[in-house]
């Protein structure tokens, strides 16, 4: 009886905690969402699409969705480090930041997300990067060097080498044969332009 005296208040609190952190952390993208809604409509896109798959994990955690589906992560794992990864391609993503979000060691969490995502995570965050960067080139006017960095790589060659790896052409030549013009276009449906079967090469 004294454990579980000691352990519920504990418990109790580590939950009030991780709910006033999750609050914070949507007020704030919400919040961010509105003051960026007239001047730039995609930060606010970004923002509310972060606030919804956070409360979206949250939901799943709650509702007792922690069960792992072949060996693999739980949704709310899987939820949580998409968000992550798609919130950060522009910066150096740690296979240790990813595994802390999940709750997971290292070597635990490398394996268990191919079990449940279908390929490693170094691969994951490589087919991001070249969707993100698919996206880039249909619908703005960036440079392919200003597009390598933005969405994560070290340079345009770095880009150009593992785009060909995946397309079989340059990032030039797709972008030229879907004509499209060096002005800045944004069309409904340009993401269903992005090719399939992206197999992203190793860095």
């Amino acid at each position: 009886m004294e454990g579980l005296q000691t352990t519920a208040p504990e418990s109790s609190f580590a939950t009030h905690q991780q709910f006033h952190l999750i609050a914070n952390s949507l007020a704030k993208l919400l919040e961010t969402a509105r003051r960026e809604l007239e001047r730039d409509r995609e930060a606010a896109k970004a923002s509310l699409v972060t606030a919804s798959h956070i409360l979206q994990a949250e939901i799943e955690r709650c509702s007792g969705a922690n069960g792992s589906g072949r060996g693999g992560l739980a949704a709310w794992q899987i939820v949580r480090v998409r968000a992550y990864i798609d919130s950060n391609l522009h910066r150096t993503i740690h296979i240790r930041d990813l595994s802390a979000i999940a709750r997971r060691s290292k070597a635990h969490f490398s394996r268990k997300f191919k079990l449940a995502v279908g390929e490693s995570p170094h691969a994951y965050v490589v087919r991001r990067r070249l969707e993100s960067a698919c996206h880039l080139m249909m619908t703005s006017a960036a440079s392919l060097s200003e597009i390598a960095l933005s969405v994560g790589f070290s340079d345009q060659a770095h880009l150009c080498r593992l785009f060909r790896q995946a397309f079989g052409q340059s990032p030039a030549n797709w972008r030229r044969e879907l004509g499209i013009p060096d002005e800045v276009i944004s069309r409904t449906g340009m993401d269903k332009l992005i090719p399939r079967g992206i197999s992203a090469a190793k860095s």
